[in-house]
């Protein structure tokens, strides 16, 4: 009797970017899989830094890499908080670390955004990824809240995308005095 091998990370970032739900139901059951999901948003800043890297040199990277982190850290408690506390269905059942691995995973299209290195692509290339990455954000959703529809799951990525945006806009008012002009 042979055991079955555990996914590679190289194959989990795959299934992922194919937008295959058993993927997101594996990964939510795999608390050994934060770190790759973590692993994933890092490569995928690092990718559009990559991109950029003409523009913002080496502290973007950086920089671009630790606010990926927290921005994913924050969208995955929001995702949470939304889904389980105001649009659960009955058998919504979740932690914030299945949320944290779900959502992680979902950068994998990012990794794309390196092509954006290449003369007249940039837009084109960080728009694909970005509407593949929330179509892979709705499937996590769904999965990890074990949604039984898919408007469940957009309405929850919808809500948590507004409150997110308001809020770097309120951010950015409230320091915009405080940094220096460029």
């Amino acid at each position: 009797m042979t055991m079955a091998q555990p996914a590679s990370f190289a194959d989990r970032m795959i299934r992922a970017a194919r937008l295959d739900a058993n993927l997101y139901e594996e990964v939510e059951a795999d608390a050994g899989a934060t770190r790759q999901a973590m692993l994933v948003v890092v490569l995928s800043s690092v990718a559009m830094g990559i991109s950029l890297y003409g523009d913002v040199g080496l502290p973007g990277l950086v920089g671009g890499a630790v606010i990926a982190l927290a921005g994913w850290f924050l969208w995955a408690l929001l995702t949470y908080w939304i889904g389980t506390s105001l649009l659960p269905e009955p058998q919504t059942r979740a932690d914030l670390g299945q949320l944290l691995r779900t959502t992680g995973f979902t950068s994998s299209p990012g990794l794309l955004r390196v092509f954006g290195l290449i003369p007249g692509l940039w837009r084109i290339v960080v728009m694909v990824t970005a509407v593949w990455m929330l179509v892979a954000m709705v499937i996590a959703v769904r999965q990890a809240l074990d949604y039984h529809g898919t408007l469940r799951a957009f309405g929850v990525c919808a809500i948590g995308w507004t409150i997110k945006w308001v809020s770097l806009f309120f951010l950015y008012g409230m320091t915009r005095g405080l940094l220096p002009e460029p």
